[in-house]
């Protein structure tokens, strides 16, 4: 019950994490002033909150794993197709805040580029994560 609600606990933070890139995308692309006007003050502001959110995100993910690992391992199996995509999502995490790391350190195209590669790669394995059934 607790891993469960930690798990939905972190599946709001990533995706309110994850949508800064779309937020950029829209600034982007829109042709309409005001749009990006209020969308970059929104996005100045609410990347103050980024790193937070991805830390916090981070805890929370790895409590739903402690728990879930503890005790529902041993009842389904560790290798179990739910629990192996949980690793793949925990491992390809640890990159994706790696790159975060560095983009903050120094920014650049590439560790720009770095680090939206590993979010979205993150993304999918989390989804796919998500939609697997015990």
């Amino acid at each position: 019950m607790v891993g469960q609600i930690l798990a939905q606990v972190g599946i709001i933070l990533f995706l309110i994490n994850i949508n800064m890139y779309f937020i950029f995308l829209v600034i982007r692309k829109t042709s309409v002033r005001q749009v990006k006007i209020r969308l970059a003050k929104f996005s100045r502001h609410f990347m103050k909150w980024h790193i937070p959110i991805a830390i916090w995100g981070t805890v929370v993910i790895v409590g739903h794993a402690i728990i879930n690992l503890t005790q529902i391992g041993p009842l389904i199996g560790f290798t179990h197709l739910k629990l192996l995509t949980g690793y793949l999502a925990f491992a390809m995490l640890c990159p994706t805040l790696f790159a975060g790391w560095l983009r903050h350190k120094k920014a650049s195209g590439f560790r720009r580029k770095f680090h939206l590669t590993t979010a979205m790669t993150f993304l999918g394995i989390f989804v796919i994560h998500m939609i697997v059934l015990i």
